[in-house]
């Protein structure tokens, strides 16, 4: 089972002045339980992209495979398909909307016509994931704090056993603890069930850590696609488009420049800690 993309192109209002071509003949292949990231400046239609993965924006020309059959067919049932791949929102506070958090995650499986005793027990199973507080279960979602939304957001969205999740920013605004956080739930939750996991960020050293692939967009096109390493090896390509390596990266490549016989290819502070405690036991520096 995987996500398929065929020469996807989408124009944001086609036939007025305002016509902006936001995705540009894009083709790429997501494989079930893959960790994908996505990156790219802002205005790089990477959210876009990731909109069309459950059907949010219909493309204006190419087709969209799910599962092997084209969700633009006639009769297709978006419905299930929104089930299937959801997508948590850079800011949760789009996606809660009911008089308590317990109410708010129950509704999705609600929406998919599930008894009200098996509503509580998805409802119930799903903020276990994401390790949110039972003590809070009734209280307000707009009470929270961001990082507690965000959970109650992705509890929302798991409710309903998805087979893919996909993640708009979903550590914008937090503080380093509740990004870490957040992010350990969300790579634990990718091992424990083998969920197709998708996450759009900013953040470099986020993205090193925890995917197995990076899709590079820019100005809505597939710039690189490749595994940490490979895209991070291209970091001069990266910083002409405004992005860049992780800090490592850089790092690394100072103390190559200083004579120290280091691997450049590293990209996250564990790789390189190993590295560097690997030739200063050597003693193979000036």
């Amino acid at each position: 089972m995987s996500i398929r993309l065929e020469h996807i192109n989408y124009i944001y209002s086609q036939g007025t002045a305002y016509e902006k071509q936001a995705l540009k003949d894009v083709s790429l292949e997501i494989p079930q339980g893959q960790f994908l990231g996505v990156i790219g400046h802002t205005g790089s239609g990477k959210s876009t992209l990731i909109q069309h993965l459950n059907g949010l924006i219909r493309a204006s020309s190419g087709a969209l495979y799910y599962e092997e059959e084209n969700i633009y067919n006639s009769g297709y049932n978006m419905k299930k398909l929104r089930s299937q791949v959801g997508l948590v929102f850079q800011y949760p506070e789009h996606q809660l909307f009911e008089v308590d958090v317990f109410t708010d995650v129950c509704f999705g499986p609600k929406n998919q016509g599930l008894s009200a005793k098996a509503c509580e027990e998805r409802a119930k199973e799903a903020l276990e994931l994401v390790g949110f507080p039972e003590k809070y279960y009734r209280q307000s979602p707009f009470e929270l704090s961001g990082g507690q939304k965000r959970r109650a957001a992705i509890a929302g969205v798991l409710a309903m056993r998805p087979k893919v999740l996909v993640l708009d920013e979903p550590t914008a605004g937090l503080d380093p603890k509740g990004r870490d956080d957040i992010l350990e739930q969300v790579a634990q939750l990718h091992a424990r069930t083998g969920m197709t996991v998708i996450l759009v960020s900013h953040s470099m050293e986020d993205i090193a850590k925890y995917v197995e692939r990076i899709i590079v967009m820019n100005r809505g096109e597939k710039m690189l696609d490749g595994t940490p390493k490979e895209v991070f090896s291209r970091y001069r390509e990266l910083e002409q488009v405004g992005l860049a390596a992780p800090q490592v990266t850089y790092i690394m490549h100072d103390l190559k420049e200083k004579g120290m016989d280091v691997r450049t290819d590293v990209t996250t502070i564990e790789e390189a800690a190993e590295e560097i405690m690997k030739i200063v036991s050597k003693k193979e520096f000036p």
